[in-house]
């Protein structure tokens, strides 16, 4: 056996195991040393019997006098024991726990660990962990062994599951240490080790499990917190040198057209903000390049993307390319050919689209023929008519064999973080070498963009257009609902005023019956709460078709009230809706809180998001209150960064991003460190070729499509 050996091959144990510890992700041998402790027990005082106090947390050693098993009159179960040492004898007390009388026994020498109580005018140990020595161990003695791997030192606490308790891990983590540590082979050079005082890479990993002291267990942390930036940094750099080696691009024409992005320029019935007007040029200054443009538009929920992307769309098409536009929502993608539509075909574009279930704007031969008599009697040819369209549209649909382009030149995808690796690629494959520009209104924190987008430009859209006002946020408890509703009310009926209210399940779910589902809160709401109002509803489930025809009757004002799962989250654009609740607000993160906000404010009146919330949790309201006085994605996306992590940045399932296990994209020092040293010795790297393997095996993207 080796580090590499997955745990089903590892002996009967394990086998049996591996199911449970799958759901800690530990699926071969490496994993168990790299599963890190959350916390440390202090158990490093270790005390002679007579000498503990109550109220202190003390180590004992001692030999059974007696244990047994007790029923009281209230059925409750306890097995007592009695402890002694040289100095005297002391109480054990376990509750629940019946099973220790098989294991331990009268005449065992015992170390147990745990806090000291007072009980009918006596001290007692109050379920102690404990462990069985072979002899008395010392009160001086720190070094790890078989008697003390769960008493009297700092003992490692690890995130659990049904059926694996710390205390087993801890076993398995320091029989795996004992017989694997060897095969830990360091891969940071030397200087970096020494420049920080960095333990070696085995002694980091033995000391974050069984430290002396919590000085040495957090100096293990920090060099394992290193070597995972330290690689994400490198493997960055390597991405970005990889784009810039690929095949020489196309290179369009700016100042032959300078004239005809003006005129574009002046069509717009808004003026640029200046964030957009900068990422423009930006952008158009990279499309000048015979190096492919590789991207990333940032930008609030409303701060203007698509019309960013149209001055790209517009310049490849003066330049003789194609474009295509890929967003994960079928909502989306006609949120966006509407509007590029109305953007680009006053200047000779063709827009075409392409979804699941529609395909619009392609020509066939039978509608080239209409002149001389033809009738269209079937579905577009892509095969035939690839060239049909200056601008394509679409969702994942636009990745099928049969949807060709004769000259792509500039691919867009909306919310990356929606596609998988292999959709990314599909769709760049199309093209020649296309320029690539990514575009996502998801916040991204400073220090996540640093280690994770190296191999991007990126772009900023840091400001609203000029006419939006802000949206008005309030965190609404259970006790002011009732008048929240009548607001709701006032709203719709004196100022004709829609709203959106997101629950974040479709239906009632078991295991969380306390959340709002949407189907659920519709029917409440439609007979018990607004009976005189026009309600419909919108989840994710339902067909594209009746999608749409739910959202086309909703912008008519056909309905007063959408009640929607987080659906809403991206592509929904109505002007009229001028007030979003969200219901049970402390289930999502403040990202994605803010981006369901920017759902409303879209038109000139004043709009509002009311968070609604049953926790008593004082953290979980002051994280939501933030939206209150926060209205800056980026600010918001660093609050929910240090509070929560980043599985609430990008969603559970689409990050994209790796699980640290040491490091976190919060601690913005320790990312400026590893950047610098990556860019210091990226050029060299073939000099340190264990270094060099270890950056190849590193997978950035582990994302599924959406």
């Amino acid at each position: 056996m080796n580090l590499n050996t997955p745990l089903k091959l590892a002996g009967r144990i394990y086998k049996m195991y591996s199911g449970r510890l799958e759901k800690l992700e530990i699926f071969k041998i490496e994993d168990f040393l790299y599963y890190l402790p959350f916390r440390y027990d202090d158990f490093s005082l270790i005390s002679k019997v007579a000498e503990v106090q109550a109220g202190e947390i003390v180590t004992i050693h001692g030999q059974v006098l007696s244990i047994e098993n007790i029923f009281t009159k209230r059925f409750k179960k306890i097995t007592k024991a009695t402890i002694a040492d040289s100095s005297g004898s002391i109480e054990v007390v376990w509750y629940n726990q019946t099973f220790l009388t098989k294991y331990i026994h009268v005449n065992d020498n015992l170390s147990l660990s745990g806090k000291a109580e007072t009980f009918n005018n006596k001290t007692v140990l109050t379920s102690p962990d404990y462990e069985l020595i072979s002899q008395a161990l010392t009160s001086t003695s720190h070094d790890i062994n078989e008697n003390n791997l769960h008493t009297g030192r700092l003992v490692p606490i690890y995130p659990e599951t049904k059926g694996v308790s710390s205390k087993w891990l801890r076993k398995q983590i320091f029989i795996f240490l004992n017989e694997f540590r060897h095969e830990l082979i360091d891969f940071i050079p030397d200087s970096l080790l020494k420049k920080y005082s960095f333990p070696t890479l085995q002694n980091a990993i033995y000391q974050i499990h069984f430290p002396k002291n919590l000085f040495e267990a957090q100096k293990a942390r920090e060099r394992l917190a290193y070597n995972e930036l330290f690689l994400l940094q490198l493997k960055s750099r390597q991405r970005k040198l990889d784009w810039q080696e690929a095949t020489i691009g196309y290179s369009f024409s700016t100042s032959k057209f300078q004239k005809n992005i003006d005129s574009f320029r002046k069509s717009l019935p808004f003026t640029l903000t200046d964030s957009q007007t900068k990422s423009i040029d930006e952008i158009l200054y990279d499309l000048t390049k015979d190096k492919p443009m590789n991207r990333l538009l940032q930008g609030d929920v409303g701060s203007g993307k698509t019309v960013v992307g149209a001055f790209a769309m517009y310049l490849a098409y003066l330049n003789g390319y194609q474009s295509v536009l890929m967003a994960p929502t079928e909502i989306l993608a006609q949120q966006h050919y509407e509007t590029i539509k109305q953007f680009l075909e006053p200047f000779g574009l063709t827009i075409a689209l392409a979804t699941g279930s529609k395909k619009v704007g392609f020509k066939t031969q039978d509608s080239r023929n209409k002149n001389r008599g033809s009738k269209i009697t079937h579905k577009p040819d892509f095969i035939n008519h690839k060239s049909s369209f200056n601008v394509l549209i679409g969702t994942h649909a636009i990745l099928s064999s049969k949807i060709q382009f004769d000259k792509l030149g500039l691919v867009i995808i909306d919310e990356q973080q929606r596609f998988g690796v292999e959709q990314r690629s599909t769709i760049r494959e199309k093209g020649i070498n296309p320029h690539f520009l990514t575009m996502t209104a998801t916040p991204i924190p400073r220090t996540v963009a640093l280690t994770m987008y190296g191999d991007l430009d990126i772009s900023y859209l840091s400001e609203l257009p000029k006419n939006r006002k802000r949206i008005k946020t309030w965190l609404v408890p259970v006790e002011k609902r009732k008048s929240a509703y009548e607001w709701i009310r006032k709203q719709i009926k004196d100022f004709h005023s829609q709203i959106f209210i997101v629950c974040p399940f479709i239906e009632e779910s078991e295991s969380m019956q306390t959340v709002k589902a949407a189907k659920v809160e519709f029917e409440r709401l439609k007979m018990e709460v607004f009976p005189d109002l026009r309600l419909a509803m919108l989840h994710g489930k339902q067909k594209a078709k009746e999608k749409e025809q739910v959202l086309t009757d909703f912008k008519k004002h056909q309905f007063d009230i959408l009640v929607a799962t987080p659906v809403v989250e991206v592509g929904i654009d109505i002007p009229n809706t001028t007030v979003i609740i969200i219901e049970a607000a402390e289930r999502f993160g403040l990202s994605q809180l803010h981006q369901m906000r920017g759902r409303v404010g879209r038109g000139e009146k004043q709009s509002y998001c009311l968070l609604f919330t049953e926790t008593q949790s004082i953290q979980s309201i002051m994280r939501l209150k933030a939206l209150e006085t926060k209205h800056i994605g980026a600010d918001l996306a660093e609050l929910d960064l240090r509070l929560r992590g980043p599985g609430d940045i990008f969603g559970t399932a689409q990050s994209g991003l790796p699980k640290l296990k040491a490091a976190n994209f919060s601690d913005f020092n320790l990312i400026q460190k590893t950047k610098a040293d990556a860019e210091i010795l990226f050029d060299n790297l073939s000099n340190f070729p264990i270094l060099e393997k270890k950056v190849k095996e590193i997978t950035l993207s582990k994302v599924s499509p959406d």
